[in-house]
């Protein structure tokens, strides 16, 4: 009698879940933080690749993981970070609220 390749494919999915998970947690305070600065003026050069490269990485690992809607907005702010952006109240508070529901998306899935 054999294991269902589902479910072996389905267990080792979550087995990489938890290991990704602090990872896929520090690039969202990655992008946390990115908001929060722009938010008081334009960002480092180095700090706006630093939030563009976290975006790239969690569309990528959500993808992995069936997580579309993560990996749609991870997309939008990493080409979001990949402009010039200056400083605006509405830019900012979109960059935060991106953020704020790929956490959401990321503490959705059991």
């Amino acid at each position: 009698m054999g294991t269902d390749p589902q479910a072996a494919l389905s267990a080792a999915l979550d087995r990489l879940w938890v290991q990704y998970l602090p990872l896929m947690r520090e690039r969202v305070e990655v992008l946390e933080t990115a908001a929060q600065d722009f938010a008081a003026g334009p960002l480092s050069v180095d700090r706006q690749q630093a939030a563009q490269s976290a975006a790239h990485k969690l569309a990528g690992v959500l993808g992995t993981f069936g997580l579309t809607r993560g990996t749609v907005l991870a997309r939008e702010l990493e080409i979001m970070y990949s402009r010039q952006n200056a400083p605006e109240a509405a830019l900012a508070e979109r960059f935060s609220s991106i953020t704020a529901e790929i956490h959401t998306v990321i503490d959705s899935r059991k």
